[in-house]
């Protein structure tokens, strides 16, 4: 399953910090060799002040050599620059956690500046001695402590390119902390800031970055799943992700599928009809980025290949125990995932075998009797559908709609049949890519 793997794609969007926990992931899988998987962790190792991790994983990959010389005069460096760093960060921080000026500050950051310096001769300068030690201790391996620097910083600086990159840091040093409540809230302020900038290239770039790293966050927070819909889902992030990220689509479309059953009533229209939307943005980006999670939604939405679905759903439970954000909810989705091809079986069949169903759905005769009972009290068919124990079938019988309502169910998919067909002939329309040029 190691075609599957966006471990390699995902990587080149994130910290090298947030990149050692897919890594050691990778290791626990076994889809890479152990020493290629060892080698990675050491190249980005050595990008850090993190000395004896790097000598940890050197002595692995080459356990008959040396450590290099190097190594011991980076330790040394780090640990003079620690001291410097934090000599000159301590400073500020005697200030402004004395508690009158706490009680003095405001909101004003421009009057708190004017008040620091009069009173406590504190300048720009030293304010941003917190930032440097911040972003020091960060590179050190010390989270919680560079969360702080950070957070210190932000509350006092009025440099806009600092406080947002202050803003990335404070958000990466909450995610390696499991502080999930904490980085929703500056996953939602670097949103905002996102959405306040000028150029719409830059925009895209930071949605780009933003959107890998909020699935440490929406798949690790209570309500992350369905926050990842709302997200996801709407017109700017949708766009970054055909423009710059196809493969976020097995997360968007996993969120779905985990949310069939978790979106309530208090939950917006979007959550409760995501499915619907994200099949649309499936069937539109197939030539772009496909695996077994999207194709499982494809065949089951748009093909009714019920055996196709069960196929791809094999596989579907394969691709995400292997993946970093999904192997946790492994059960969870393949029971949503028979929710959804009983549901889809029972709307198209008034009469359904159900050794035939149980067989669909990999269960066995008892089991797939116990799920069919749950899956008529839960989707309120008691009244339209009949279980006979005796011929071991369900007869549903269904009313006629409404004229109205026959109109307005056809109506709703006319926008997106005219859109696919719209594509269709514009792709039809392109003259074909000489060989030399595909090959490029």
């Amino acid at each position: 399953m190691a075609e599957y793997d966006l471990t390699n794609t995902i990587v080149p969007y994130l910290d090298r910090h947030l990149a050692f926990p897919l890594l050691t992931h990778l290791v626990e899988t076994g889809l890479f060799p152990p020493e290629d998987v060892a080698a990675a962790q050491y190249e980005l190792a050595k990008g850090t002040n993190m000395v004896d991790y790097a000598v940890s994983l050197f002595q692995q990959l080459h356990p008959d050599e040396e450590v290099p010389a190097e190594f011991a005069q980076k330790r040394e460096n780090a640990v003079s620059t620690n001291e410097r760093l934090q000599q000159e960060a301590q400073a500020v921080l005697d200030v402004i956690e004395n508690p009158e000026v706490a009680q003095a500050l405001r909101q004003d950051k421009m009057q708190n500046l004017q008040y620091l310096k009069e009173h406590y001769n504190v300048t720009l300068e030293q304010i941003r001695a917190l930032y440097n030690f911040g972003q020091f201790q960060y590179t050190y391996g010390n989270y919680s402590g560079a969360a702080d620097y950070l957070y210190h910083f932000r509350v006092l600086s009025t440099d806009t390119d600092l406080n947002t990159s202050a803003s990335w840091g404070k958000l990466a040093c909450d995610i390696l902390t499991g502080k999930w409540d904490v980085a929703l809230e500056e996953l939602n302020t670097l949103r905002e800031s996102i959405d306040a900038r000028p150029s719409e290239l830059l925009q895209l770039h930071s949605r780009t970055w933003l959107l890998h790293w909020s699935l440490f966050v929406y798949f690790n927070h209570p309500q992350g799943r369905s926050l990842l819909l709302e997200i996801f889902l709407s017109p700017n992030y949708l766009n970054t992700i055909q423009t710059s990220c196809p493969w976020v689509l097995r997360y968007l479309a996993a969120a779905a599928v985990l949310s069939r059953k978790t979106s309530g009533q208090s939950s917006s229209g979007r959550v409760r009809h995501a499915i619907k939307e994200v099949v649309k943005v499936i069937q539109m980006e197939e030539y772009q980025y496909q695996d077994p999670v999207t194709k499982f939604l494809k065949e089951l939405y748009v093909e009714f290949d019920f055996e196709a679905a069960q196929r791809e759903l094999g596989l579907a439970e394969k691709v995400i125990g292997d993946d970093f954000f999904l192997n946790e909810f492994r059960e969870d989705f393949l029971d949503n995932a028979r929710y959804l091809i009983s549901e889809a079986y029972c709307r198209i069949h008034h009469r359904i075998d159900i050794g035939d169903l149980s067989e669909r759905l990999n269960l066995s005769r008892d089991e797939g009797e116990k799920w069919i009972v749950n899956l008529i009290r839960e989707t309120r068919m008691g009244a339209d559908a009949r279980i006979d124990l005796e011929k071991n079938v369900i007869e549903i019988n269904r009313h006629p709609l409404p004229i109205y309502q026959s109109i307005i169910e056809k109506t709703r998919g006319l926008a997106f049949r005219t859109q696919a067909l719209g594509v269709a002939m514009a792709r039809a329309a392109q003259p074909p890519v000489p060989v030399v040029e595909e090959a490029r």
